[in-house]
């Protein structure tokens, strides 16, 4: 029998499993923290045979059995620093969604004709190409905080109609609430973000030079500006992936398809769940995929399963 213990060495940054193949046969695996039986008295370290001698008379007691040596199997998974020749590798297993990957190249094929509005109107179309970087840069930060609980055909009008006007942190700030009120009606909420955008606006002039932090704990420490718009704008203001902008849309067809270990209550916590399994390299790719795929096929009231190539794999996909 084999039993395997497996303990962390954090000094190293490595950890260490050991196989022994010293049990009986016939006998359970060994449990952790379970010692072995201790020698007994006068046994010999290295199992040879056991015998008895007194007064140069042998003993009558029987010869004791002989106990196999034990096999000691040692391997590590080291970190990237500490990879070298000889070094056994051992893949850690993690949780993944079944089919997951299959499900992706599908939601791929329906959203490769690229003609969602996202596609057209989401926050990289928004921003004026013509504008110095800094400027882009805050205008890529105001569409994000427009589009919160917004169409993205209400947030390209209304940053249409800003843009007609000049649309720079100077020129925000000496806009009266009213006019910039009319200016972005009808977004949703506003009337709150008219606030946010004069409050953020403010501390861009004053930290930060007109431009806009480069790091996710600055942008969410702005007047309404959450986790979502905050890796947005890392991602299409400043070529930063910081983390998978989760929305509604992606929050939605994260539960249905099963993607989080279980059922996730706000996008932020369905973010945390999709980082720890998702690879890396797809972080950027998911959001714009899966917004697409909201708005066109799996709409939040009465999504469209039957054109949707993972009716048959998809474990929401009979209850609607």
């Amino acid at each position: 029998m084999c039993c395997r213990l497996e303990f962390g060495m954090k000094a190293s940054g490595m950890r260490m499993v050991t196989r022994s193949w010293s049990r009986e046969p016939g006998a359970g695996p060994r449990g952790i923290g379970e010692e072995a039986a201790p020698l007994g008295r006068g046994e010999a370290a290295a199992g040879t045979q056991w015998h008895f001698f007194a007064e140069g008379r042998k003993s009558h007691r029987p010869m004791r059995r002989q106990r196999k040596a034990q096999s000691l199997s040692v391997a590590y998974e080291a970190s990237d620093d500490e990879k070298g020749e000889g070094t056994e590798l051992l893949k850690v297993p993690s949780w993944e969604p079944q089919d997951w990957q299959q499900q992706l190249a599908n939601i791929r094929t329906m959203r490769s004709g690229k003609d969602a509005p996202v596609d057209q109107l989401g926050a990289e179309h928004c921003y004026d190409p013509s504008a110095p970087p800094k400027v882009q840069r805050y205008q890529v930060l105001l569409s994000l905080m427009l589009s919160s609980q917004t169409k993205d055909q209400v947030t390209a009008g209304a940053m249409q109609r800003l843009r007609a006007r000049g649309l720079t942190v100077d020129s925000i700030l000496q806009t009266d609430d009213s006019t910039l009120g009319t200016l972005i009606y009808p977004v949703g909420f506003w009337r709150n973000k008219v606030k946010y955008i004069k409050q953020t606006s403010a501390i861009l002039q004053q930290r930060y030079g007109g431009d806009i932090p480069a790091s996710v704990a600055e942008l969410v420490a702005l007047p309404g500006v959450g986790p979502k718009m905050a890796h947005l704008a890392m991602a299409v203001a400043w070529g930063t992936v910081s983390g998978i902008a989760v929305d509604t849309h992606v929050h939605r067809i994260a539960n249905r398809l099963k993607w989080t270990k279980k059922v996730t209550k706000s996008p932020e916590e369905t973010r945390r769940a999709l980082e720890e399994w998702l690879p890396r390299n797809l972080w950027s790719e998911i959001n714009g995929l899966l917004v697409g795929f909201g708005q066109q096929t799996c709409l939040p009231v009465r999504p469209r399963c039957q054109a949707c190539l993972n009716q048959a794999m998809c474990p929401a996909a009979h209850r609607l």
